[in-house]
This record gives structure tokens, C-alpha cells and sequence, in this order.
């Protein structure tokens, strides 16, 4: 800071308005200057006749500088010191912002690059949540290749669960405070420092879980509990077949159908993965490098097939999945990594009464994913918190590894979740 301070003795010397003109020019050019080394905010207050003088302002760029002079003058045979200079301030004033990664243009991991946005501002029915830690999931793959448009009104920055602790609330918000541990599903944002989310997407971090834990938990719970038992109905006593059954998808999939009492199968892509969803919950894991699913699961069901899939391939496995359905049997296709166009016979659907069908969640309202978030509190949380079921954490990446967390997705050699941490 660079100040030109009065002289505080009485007896000082007038200060000639010609002079307080000179030192305001040179305060100025100094400013000129340090407008070009860093940018902040310079207002201007005048102050006129010392106590209760009226003072004006106004903003530009420039360096911090205060400038104050004193004139002297006689009453009733008296010195008296007044201001009657001008006194310059320079106060930062630029927008806060934090760090986020950035899809500088679809492509291959690479281009996700850690810049820096805007605080985001939580809107009516939204909270601000401070991010410790972010899921990684396969939409987020597809949003960086330019497969998977972001719905209108959400944030282009990827990611869509987080955990952390809510630092701001929008209008009409009810239920959370600020400094509330907590997980929640959003639209997108999720890879960044702050993140906005509805309130009714958000849920209590569960006891006795870590918010790395935590993080890993709406996405895919969300998913599993919207369409295997609410799209399919999965019913007491009826059976289940998770595709992809090592994925964060499927690792939730076995442990909340098995929670409920239901018998499970699922299909991995190596003897390993196999293990693993043993050791989750799956009654059978069948190795689909190896073996033919609709034979095992013919003869594991005696003949009868599996009441619901839950498929994430699509491609030529929906023919064969028809084929290993029961009677009224329901297929509920989640993504298609196996390719977007089938054959199907669709005798064997009218014959049998079958159901093929699908859903997205990121586009759909926030009611209907509030929906979701309560009967995750009330039925699935006391599951989490009794470990009845336990998050899957296959590893983490610091938030400026994003790229190196995409790039073991796509590898598929991972069992479980991934988790950027901030």
C-alpha cells in the first residue's frame, strides 16, 4: 500500500491546492501502471471539510493507493487542522471463483482440463453444496465424446453425484441447513469445487460412511431403485439378472436386490469380476467370455428363466435375454454399450407376455427424482447405515486426474465405483 500522509503537528504548513493537484496526477499515473500488473477494483472517495464532509464515488482498474493531505487554518486565533484532499481506495472487487474440469471439446480423455468458473449461485429450491468428492459414471463418458446432451437449464461441467456439506440455501428451501454433511444427484456439475443441487434431490450422508463413500452412491442408486423396482416391479420371491454385474451399476444392483430377499445372478467379464459379485451377493456369476447366460440360467431356474434383467449391452443381447425371461418376465435396458439396434422375435414377446423397456434419469423433473430420493431414505438407508450394503470403491483420482479416471472406465478393469476427490 502506498500512502502520502498528513502532517499530524499543529503549526503544519498549508497545503496549496496547486500541490494536491500535483500528488493526485502522480497517485493516477501510478494507478495506469498497476492497472497493467493485476486487476482490482479502484473506487474513489472524496472527502471534503473533514467530519461530516459528503464524499463521491466511482470504480476503475487499478493498484492500492491512499492519498490524504491537510491544510491548516486560523479561527478565532486558533490553528486547526481540516481535510481537505482526497482519499483513494483500491479494493478488490473481482467475482469468486473455484476450480472445475472443463470439456474443452468432445474427444478422448484428454481434453478434460481443470479450469476455473463462477461461484455458482443456488436458485429457488437449491442448495450449495462445498464438494469433497465426486462420482465418476458412464454418462460422463458420453458427455465428453458429444454422445449425451446436457439437458437445457443444467451446467455443461460433468459429473452427477456429489458429497459434501451445504455451505448456501435458495429460497423456499426446507429440511437442510447450512454445514449438512450430504450426497446428492445432480444434472451435472459434479466435477468442480461447488456445486449447486435441487433440494430434493439431496440425502443425508449415512452414518458411518466417508463422503468418498458417499459420493459414489446417487447415480447409481437413483438408477437401480428407479428401474429395477419401480419400471420393473421386481416383486417378493421374483429373480434377477444384472448385465455388467462389476460396474457401479451392478455392484448396487446385486447388493439392494439380495438386501430384499431376492435371488440374483449377474455377468461379468473375467474369472476375478465373477468373484467379486459372489462376494457382493449374486447366487451365480457367469462368466460371459465363457459361458452362455440363457443356457445357465435356464438350468439354474429349472427352465423357467429370471422374472427381471436389468440391462445395460443392448445390442444382440436383447434377443437372447427374451429367451431368458419367465413368462411375464421384464427387460429394463439402461444404456447400450453393446449397440443401439436389435433383432428381436417379437413372438416370443406376445406369446409370453413380456415386457422390453427403458429409461434415462438425468432429463427427467425433479419430482420425479424426489420421489426416488425418498424411498432411497426410507428403505435404502438404514440398509447403508446397518452395512447391510457397502459402497464399492475401486479407486480415486485428485479432481485435475479427471482425465486418468475416464480413461479406467473405459478400460471396463475396474469393480465398483470411481471417485474424484476435491
Amino acid at each position: 500500500r502506498l500512502g502520502v500522509r498528513p502532517q499530524s503537528r499543529t503549526g503544519a504548513r498549508p497545503v496549496a491546492p496547486d500541490s494536491l493537484v500535483h500528488q493526485r496526477k502522480i497517485v493516477l499515473e501510478h494507478i495506469k501502471i498497476e492497472d497493467q500488473r493485476r486487476r482490482v477494483n479502484l473506487r474513489q472517495r472524496h472527502a471534503y471539510g473533514g467530519k461530516g464532509g459528503r464524499g463521491g464515488e466511482r470504480s476503475w482498474c487499478g493498484g492500492s493507493i491512499h492519498l490524504q493531505s491537510m491544510a491548516c487554518v486560523v479561527r478565532n486565533g486558533r490553528q486547526e487542522r481540516i481535510l481537505t484532499g482526497v482519499k483513494l481506495t483500491i479494493l478488490t472487487n473481482q467475482k469468486k471463483s473455484m476450480h472445475a474440469v472443463e470439456i474443452t471439446t468432445p474427444g478422448e480423455p484428454e481434453v478434460l482440463k481443470l479450469g476455473t468458473r463462477p461461484d455458482p449461485q443456488p436458485q429457488s429450491g437449491e442448495v450449495l453444496i462445498k464438494v469433497v468428492a465426486a462420482g465418476v459414471n458412464r454418462p460422463d463418458v458420453l458427455q465428453r465424446k458429444g454422445n449425451y446432451p446436457v439437458p437445457p437449464g443444467a451446467s455443461d461441467i460433468p459429473g452427477l453425484e456429489v458429497a459434501g456439506t451445504i455451505t448456501a440455501l435458495g429460497k423456499d428451501v426446507s429440511g437442510w441447513k447450512i454445514g449438512d454433511e450430504v450426497c446428492a444427484l445432480v444434472a451435472g456439475g459434479g466435477y468442480a469445487e461447488l456445486c449447486t443441487a435441487p433440494a430434493a434431490q439431496v440425502l443425508p450422508l449415512p452414518r458411518g460412511l466417508s463422503m468418498i463413500e458417499a459420493a459414489s452412491l446417487p447415480e447409481t442408486f437413483f438408477t437401480v431403485w428407479s428401474n429395477v423396482f419401480d419400471r420393473a416391479k421386481l416383486a417378493p420371491g421374483e429373480t434377477l439378472l444384472v448385465q455388467g454385474g462389476s460396474s457401479g451399476i451392478g455392484v448396487t444392483a446385486i447388493q439392494m436386490a439380495k438386501a430384499f430377499g431376492h435371488t440374483v445372478y449377474a455377468t461379468a467379464g473375467s474369472a476375478d469380476k465373477c468373484a467379486a459379485c459372489v462376494r457382493l451377493g449374486a447366487d451365480r456369476a457367469i462368466n460371459y467370455k465363457t459361458e452362455d447366460f440363457v443356457a445357465v440360467l435356464k438350468e439354474a431356474t429349472g427352465g423357467k428363466g429370471v422374472n427381471v434383467i436389468l440391462d445395460m449391452v443392448g445390442g444382440d443381447y436383447v434377443d437372447r435375454e427374451l429367451k431368458s425371461l419367465a413368462d411375464d418376465g421384464r427387460i429394463v435396458l439402461i444404456a447400450f454399450l453393446g449397440g443401439m439396434k436389435s433383432t428381436v422375435n417379437l413372438n416370443e414377446i406376445l406369446r409370453r407376455r413380456l415386457v422390453l423397456t427403458g429409461s434415462t434419469l438425468r432429463p427427467r423433473p425433479i419430482d420425479f427424482k424426489a420421489a426416488i430420493a425418498q424411498n432411497l431414505r426410507d428403505k435404502v438407508w438404514p440398509l447403508l447405515e446397518a452395512k447391510t450394503i457397502k459402497p464399492e470403491i475401486f479407486k480415486t483420482f485428485a479432481l485435475a486426474d479427471a482425465a486418468e479416471a475416464h480413461t479406467l472406465m473405459e478400460s471396463s478393469q475396474h469393480i465398483g465405483k470411481i471417485v474424484l476427490t476435491v
